[in-house]
């Protein structure tokens, strides 16, 4: 079946959990959000959320970094 993740199409089987895509696509593991049709979906809820065609899947990963002082060094005490 076809669905979007990111904007992009993509095939996956018939009855493919939401785990099984992130599988997939490499997410195992990693602090992210994912919403489906603009519905956060909690982490706890991955395996047992069906994908359905058409469905629209955002997934955003959190990623750290920057300064620690804000803006730069003139903010830093």
């Amino acid at each position: 079946m076809d669905i979007t993740v990111n904007g992009q199409s993509r095939s996956v089987p018939d009855g493919a959990s939401l785990e099984q895509l992130l599988v997939e696509l490499g997410y195992t593991g990693r602090r992210l959000a994912v919403e489906i049709n603009r519905e956060i979906i909690p982490r706890s809820a991955h395996a047992a959320t069906r994908l359905q065609p058409g469905d629209r899947v955002e997934i955003v990963q959190a990623i750290g970094g920057g300064s620690p002082c804000g803006t730069g060094p003139a903010r830093c005490p």
